[in-house]
């Protein structure tokens, strides 16, 4: 069984439903520790002087060490904020009022509405909107326990998976602790994505903006679009880290 663990993020890029996809389930890392500023409460969107960060407000003062799945969100307002954003800067969009409702519906928050919640409704309906195949689980709702890789390493054999399929992105530290995997009899390889190229708004075509992009732009052609920027995983063998220059 293969599997990818990723922490929930808001409207994820291209990327990130690729893994999905390739996997036999993916696991949501929702109980580790919530970073500010990061992808976990914000993304971006296409506009016409280029990508726009939509950042959803939650509490953070003095909630330092606060796990992604405590993270409440401060300001349910920004709901109609963002659903404005979506609609101004994607009114040409072909696919916008098919979906305009649904995003709107999907983004409504409750005072103290948590952030991992909101995550995974908007990760669920893409997928959904988009076609992509899935099968969640939750780290949260599991037995494992550990840091980094070992934590990884852990929900892999409580989940039977052989194989584990890693962002890009979590090489450095993976391949340091390599041997967490290995003593589990768990296979790694590294997710290879080359951003692909579609139709979207207000040219030129900018890279790595929030899939949301993709699904205005594309609709149904954007299952296959995901799947045309995948290539052969990587073996850990292959990945280049980047080099750190001596003093």
């Amino acid at each position: 069984m293969k599997i990818a663990i990723l922490q929930p993020t808001y409207f994820p890029w291209c990327g990130y439903f690729d893994l999905i996809d390739q996997v036999d389930t993916f696991v949501i890392l929702d109980n580790v520790q919530f970073e500010k500023r990061s992808w976990q409460h914000r993304n971006r969107i296409k506009t016409p002087t280029g990508l726009q960060w939509l950042t959803v407000p939650v509490l953070v003062h003095g909630r330092f060490q606060q796990k992604i799945n405590e993270v409440e969100i401060c300001e349910p307002a920004f709901a109609r904020k963002h659903v404005r954003s979506i609609a101004c800067n994607y009114s040409g969009a072909p696919y916008v009022k098919k979906h305009l409702g649904a995003i709107s519906e999907l983004l409504e928050c409750d005072p103290g509405a948590r952030l991992s919640d909101l995550n995974l409704r908007i990760i669920e309906w893409l997928c959904s909107a988009m076609q992509v195949r899935r099968n969640f689980v939750s780290a949260s709702a599991l037995q494992a326990t550990g840091r980094r890789t070992e934590l990884l390493a852990n929900i892999c054999v409580e989940l039977g998976a052989t194989e584990y399929l890693s962002p890009l992105g979590s090489a450095e530290y993976l391949l340091a602790e390599m041997q967490a995997m290995a003593l589990r009899g768990v296979d790694v390889t590294f997710q290879h994505y080359e951003y692909p190229v579609y139709r979207q708004q207000h040219p030129p075509f900018v890279p790595y903006a929030s899939a949301l992009d993709l699904l205005l732009n594309e609709g149904p052609n954007a299952l296959e679009i995901i799947r045309s920027g995948r290539r052969p995983a990587y073996q850990p063998s292959e990945v280049m880290l980047p080099q750190v220059a001596e003093a």
